[in-house]
């Protein structure tokens, strides 16, 4: 599984995609049913403070590209490992959700 990270608005420093690339590709023993080479995740890291009086607020989004369609999750919370961590879950989610339509 191939993992992409872009940040917005946010140093992506070695430790923080150390952890985006861990915490993401854990989500590959839930991917075994499928081409490994068809399988590809765009990580977006991201701050944002628009919509909030003070401080820092960080947003994750996943984005799973799996044969025949895509998966996505986004969370948005006070910590970036936070949001990180909840987005991973979601799409954890949604692959186990995938898995039992089909």
């Amino acid at each position: 599984m191939q993992i992409d990270i872009e940040a917005t608005n946010l140093e992506l420093t070695a430790p923080l995609r150390a952890f985006v690339e861990e915490k993401f590709g854990k989500l590959d023993k839930f991917l075994k049913s499928y081409d490994a080479s068809g399988v590809r995740i765009r990580v977006e890291v991201a701050r944002s403070t628009r919509h909030h009086r003070r401080g820092d607020v960080y947003r994750a989004e996943g984005n799973l590209y799996i044969p025949g369609g895509m998966l996505r999750a986004e969370h948005s919370a006070e910590d970036i490992r936070v949001a990180i961590n909840k987005a991973k879950n979601k799409l954890e989610r949604e692959i186990k959700k995938q898995k039992r339509s089909h």
